[in-house]
């Protein structure tokens, strides 16, 4: 089993910064591929990013340039961090776990979801 708690979500002005944070416990978090999720109102799951065991990462088109996940395995944590948000970013962001060291944009692929963090963006 894995737990996953996230944090550092909030509200913030467009054009600001956020930065969340996942952090891990259970299954040997170094050898598990991880992702970052987001669901607005009314609308589907989306990826937003992923990052594998030994730190290679995806990004979706929408946040591509602007978004940065990283890991640190010594703490067990996966991070996202945001620049230039947008009102259009405003969702609950989820954080996921695979049982396997490869990330992936496909959510079915994950095996641990957190209970996610809202992030609001005011215009």
């Amino acid at each position: 089993q894995v737990q996953l708690v996230e944090s550092g979500g909030g509200l913030v002005q467009a054009g600001g910064s956020l930065r969340l944070s996942c952090a891990a416990s259970g299954r040997s978090f170094s050898n598990s591929g991880m992702g970052w999720f987001r669901q607005a109102p009314g609308k589907e799951r989306e990826f937003v990013a992923t990052i594998s065991w030994s730190g290679g990462s995806t990004y979706g088109n929408s946040v591509k340039g602007r978004f940065t996940i990283s890991r640190d395995n010594a703490k067990n944590t996966v991070y996202l961090q945001m620049n230039s948000l947008k009102p259009e970013d405003t969702a609950v962001y989820y954080c996921a776990a695979r049982s396997t060291i490869w990330g992936s944009s496909d959510q079915n692929q994950y095996d641990y979801w957190g209970q996610g963090t809202q992030v609001t963006v005011s215009s």
